[in-house]
């Protein structure tokens, strides 16, 4: 299976069955983020175009045995960012046909200035968003981006989207050696966004930076304070089947021996 991976042992939406709307080979992104577990970008784009049909993804789940999976969510979200993938509303009504769970997509928010990326990621019933950095020259260091939106103009279609969504919008922040002293700024980001969970994240897999440890962790969560804030420190992770175990390793490297597999290809 290339397209449906999992179920992933999420520790912000439990049992999670990936579906990667991109499923390239290569890390297929519209950021270059220094702690990526993807290591980094081989393919830089910042246009939507289509990837994979529906009904790609239909003989996937119709072959996948993944009727009796007991999983949580549905989540968009794999080897790329999801919002290049133009027809994200055709896929998600594939997923919708097939399963009663909520539809989740993790997105680095990149490209939420766009009306059509906003209207797509209306579908879903859980958006989490990224946000790494307070300010302009922090955004460059950290994510690196391609796209030529200022973080100013990311945070405006964040806001926006707040706006305009009926379902859960969570806020990814992850937190590292570069923005740990921003964690007030940060918060005061989180607040103006009017999310409804933060999730407060280091990077425990595999990656090119360190993480930080439980105790930074904790003082970071403490400048949230007042905020529905989920810290990676804390939260459970349940057991999991793997559909393919391949496939899931390579978007979701758990060793080192695993990330180098996914960047040598």
């Amino acid at each position: 299976m290339s397209i449906v991976y999992g179920p992933v042992p999420s520790w912000r939406l439990g049992r999670s069955l990936g579906v990667d709307p991109v499923s390239t080979q290569e890390k297929t992104c519209s950021f270059n983020c220094i702690y990526c577990q993807l290591g980094p970008t081989r393919q830089r784009m910042t246009e939507r175009q289509v990837f994979i049909q529906p009904s790609q993804l239909r003989q996937e789940l119709d072959v996948g045995q993944v009727d009796n999976l007991s999983i949580d969510y549905v989540t968009f979200s794999g080897v790329a960012e999801p919002t290049l993938a133009v027809n994200l509303a055709e896929l998600v009504a594939v997923v919708r046909e097939r399963f009663a769970q909520p539809v989740a997509i993790l997105t680095n928010s990149s490209l939420m200035k766009r009306g059509d990326v906003r209207r797509d990621l209306a579908l879903f019933d859980v958006v989490v968003a990224k946000v790494d950095a307070p300010d302009e020259i922090l955004y460059q260091r950290v994510n690196r981006p391609f796209v030529d939106y200022t973080l100013a103009e990311i945070l405006w279609g964040i806001r926006r989207f707040r706006e305009e969504f009926q379902g859960k919008l969570a806020l990814q922040m992850m937190f590292v050696k570069a923005n740990r002293d921003r964690a007030r700024e940060m918060a005061e980001i989180a607040r103006s966004l009017s999310s409804d969970e933060v999730q407060l994240n280091t990077p425990l897999r595999p990656s090119p930076v360190p993480p930080l440890s439980p105790a930074e962790m904790d003082e970071i969560e403490a400048a949230f304070a007042g905020l529905p804030v989920l810290n990676v420190y804390k939260a459970a992770r349940p057991e999991v089947v793997f559909l393919d175990e391949e496939e899931t390793r390579r978007r979701r490297p758990q060793n080192t021996a695993d990330r180098k597999e996914v960047t040598k290809r």
